[in-house]
């Protein structure tokens, strides 16, 4: 994987080729204004609820320049897993949220019924495999054992990049495999999924760990020390890009749309890239391409369910 710094954003080279390219990666994987309005301030709120995992200089950064330059109060809530932040943002208790890529969003609206959507594009990192035993991927043997994260689009994406290393065969196809369908006499390697902050606990006992960048700087870990990792700049890594998301409700106030466009500030992708060493790519993408994705992709894992 890469390890020097990004010098250009991704961008979306190609509209989604076919549908069934989409279907393809989805299963691999804001006040509201009057009818006609094109954007609405919303109502004024004392401070913006914003929900992040693992918060670090970044988030900090970002909310300190809303206040200065936009007047509007961000209080940053964090959390430790991936499962809570998308129910506090539909109950309410928070106004967006900032943590997560289209295809983990497009499989929690699908399983809860939701419709909560992106507000604005952040940037797309690489899922990587770490280890504290081996130094290459071929160092590992047969049998070893590798952690993964157990939500239904990162474990896929997760396995995905052990069969790109060559440790992991598949018994088919499947653009969104599952451990069962990992080929156990063909593979180097076992699969072990675990809640995704357990991954990084999980180096202690295991060879090896694909672990999402989320954790890696609490935990003390080098982005670049990864053994291998998908390519954030592939054209097939579009479902991977991170949002800014809000309920529908609010998809048009502008003033979470500002908050969100202050990650593009450049001294906000200068900490981004300090902290990934390099490793992460600023999305320079239209929100309404994200949102097109969504629910397409939305579409898709329906379809397959």
């Amino acid at each position: 994987m890469p390890t020097s710094a990004r010098s250009h954003p991704l961008r979306r080279r190609h509209a989604l080729t076919t549908v069934a390219a989409v279907s393809a990666l989805a299963l691999a994987l804001t006040g509201c204004g009057t009818e006609g309005d094109e954007g609405s301030t919303g109502p004024e709120r004392e401070a913006y609820r914003i929900g992040v995992v693992g918060e670090n200089e970044t988030h900090r950064l970002l909310a300190q320049l809303a206040e200065e330059e936009l007047g509007h109060e961000v209080e940053l809530v964090n959390f430790t897993d991936y499962n809570q932040p998308n129910p506090a943002l539909s109950s309410g208790d928070l106004d967006a949220n900032w943590f997560q890529h289209i295809a983990y969003l497009a499989d929690y609206n699908v399983a809860s019924g939701d419709d909560l959507t992106p507000v604005g594009p952040t940037e797309i990192v690489p899922l990587s495999l770490f280890s504290e035993e081996y130094d290459s991927i071929e160092d590992f043997q047969e049998g070893d054992e590798i952690a993964v994260p157990n939500d239904a689009v990162n474990q896929g994406r997760a396995i995905n990049v052990l069969v790109l290393a060559g440790l992991v065969e598949l018994t088919g196809d499947s653009p969104q495999p599952q451990p069962r369908d990992v080929d156990e006499d063909a593979s180097t390697v076992t699969v072990t999924p675990l809640s995704a902050e357990q991954t990084v606990n999980a180096l202690q006992s295991v060879q090896g760990s694909v672990i999402n960048n989320s954790f890696l700087n609490d935990a003390g870990i080098d982005p670049t020390s990864a053994l291998f990792g998908d390519d954030p700049e592939d054209p097939a890594a579009f479902p991977f890009v991170n949002a800014f998301v809000v309920r529908d409700e609010d998809r048009d106030d502008e003033a979470l749309a500002a908050i969100a466009a202050l990650y593009h500030d450049e001294r906000v992708v200068e900490i981004a890239s300090e902290l990934s060493e390099g490793t992460s790519v600023p999305a320079d993408v239209d929100v309404e391409e994200l949102r097109t994705a969504l629910a397409e992709y939305e579409a898709a894992i329906g379809d397959g369910a």
